[in-house]
């Protein structure tokens, strides 16, 4: 606590100190810290909303001096929390990190009515479709604050979308009692988050309105792509061992097919190649008589084993050429740098 904070304090009746260590008690009882906007709330909303939050959250509400003096009194950089006290405000805390805090004050917001000479939110826009309203003067009313509506069928229609204010325009009186007969509630009521300070660092609303399926479908996409760059450059991790075992499997196995290794693990994809290799060559013999009993009849070869054995040939080959390409592209490289680096030594000594 500052020297200047605790003369200001001393100066208080006895019981706006009180509050100041009511409000510096909930200050440092939570890590995160922060400053709502209550302006329009009705006050029965307001509890509402309060006994919701409860007992996760706990929302604060005094006069704005107190506010200002408990926040430096308690200091550490909470302080700057200081200049968004302005208006009607509460501080808030928590133990939740911001962006679980943000996401809970947006999600408790719910639809209101607007009134007139209040600022519109965003574009109200009355929807295309019948409003059940019997033919009238309304049908004038509508048509005077910009919407697009006629009599039809016994009932006042709007005959499409029509956005009869924009964004920070002022919502007039008429437009007010045609939203209210239409029953819209163009904005939203609720706590609106102006920053939070939290182990140490401040947060604006900017910052913690995120897209948390975006953000975890790129975190996906990363490790995705981590896992995938250790695979192909052979780097051995927890999360890799066994994929890179499984493909150094293959690989030893199409080697030791293309070599014909006699070993107890290819005996039978051995066996089973032969076999298709010679069944192959039974097919385009013309005269049965030339072929053991058992090859006479062949008309094809055994499809199975043999594209087995040449899908183990191609993996392998299909390897070797990628090796041999990169090797290729890489004495390229070198090539181009010598003579790079000739036509700089030139160029430097004449």
């Amino acid at each position: 606590m500052s020297a200047e904070a605790e003369r200001k304090t001393e100066n208080l009746p006895e019981w706006k100190r009180e509050e100041v260590a009511d409000l510096v008690e909930t200050i440092e009882s939570y890590d995160s810290i922060g400053v709502v906007n209550i302006a329009g709330i009705p006050s029965r909303q307001l509890q509402a909303m309060r006994a919701d939050l409860w007992p996760s959250t706990e929302l604060r509400v005094s006069r704005n001096t107190l506010l200002v003096r408990a926040l430096e009194e308690v200091d550490e950089g909470v302080e700057d929390l200081t200049e968004h006290i302005a208006g009607q405000v509460g501080l808030i805390g928590t133990n939740d990190n911001p962006f679980t805090l943000y996401k809970t004050l947006e999600a408790s917001k719910t639809p209101a009515p607007i009134n007139a000479g209040e600022v519109a939110p965003n574009d109200i826009v009355i929807p295309e479709g019948d409003t059940g309203v019997d033919p009238g003067p309304f049908v004038g009313e509508l048509q005077q604050v910009g919407a697009q509506a006629r009599i039809m069928e016994g009932s006042i229609k709007v005959t499409e979308d029509s956005t009869v204010l924009s964004t920070g325009e002022e919502v007039s009186d008429d437009l007010a009692n045609v939203l209210s007969e239409l029953g819209i509630e163009p904005k939203e009521v609720g706590l609106d988050l102006r920053a939070v300070f939290s182990e140490g660092v401040m947060f604006d609303p900017e910052d913690l309105d995120i897209d948390v399926d975006a953000y975890r479908d790129d975190v996906a996409a990363a490790a995705a792509g981590a896992r995938n760059l250790s695979v192909n450059a052979v780097y051995p991790t927890a999360q890799t061992a066994s994929t890179l075992l499984a493909k150094a499997t293959g690989e030893a196995k199409s080697v030791g097919l293309q070599a014909a290794i006699e070993s107890p693990d290819l005996a039978d994809d051995l066996v089973a190649k032969a076999d298709a290799q010679v069944r192959a060559l039974a097919a385009q013999v013309d005269d049965p008589e030339a072929l053991p009993e058992g090859l006479q009849d062949v008309e094809a070869p055994a499809a199975a084993a043999e594209d087995a054995a040449d899908e183990a040939e191609d993996e392998s080959t299909t390897e070797e050429d990628d090796t041999e390409a990169d090797a290729e592209d890489s004495d390229d490289d070198d090539d181009d740098d010598e003579e790079a680096g000739g036509d700089a030594l030139g160029n430097m000594f004449g």
